[in-house]
């Protein structure tokens, strides 16, 4: 195992920290510049991800379909009368 002092690795640590924390919002930072707007919701692009054959995929939809099973679960437990 390689051992490094503190202060070698310190500034890099440091660096990722600073990069990961600033920036812009996530949501205004499309593609096209900083005026742009998307014209998909999130459960479109994830829909439309669900489809495609890029490896990995059909778990989007999984996923999907186990979160929509729970908020169906939740609403008809709130909904239950006494």
């Amino acid at each position: 195992m390689i051992r490094r002092p503190v202060w070698q690795v310190l500034p890099l640590l440091l660096t990722l920290a600073g990069a990961g924390c600033g920036g812009k919002d996530s949501k205004s930072a499309g593609s096209g510049g900083a005026g742009s707007t998307d014209t998909m919701t999130e459960l479109q692009r994830d829909s439309m991800l669900s489809t495609s054959t890029i490896p990995g995929a059909r778990g989007v939809g999984a996923a999907m379909r186990a979160a929509d099973a729970t908020s169906r679960g939740i609403r008809g437990a709130d909904s239950v009368s006494p």
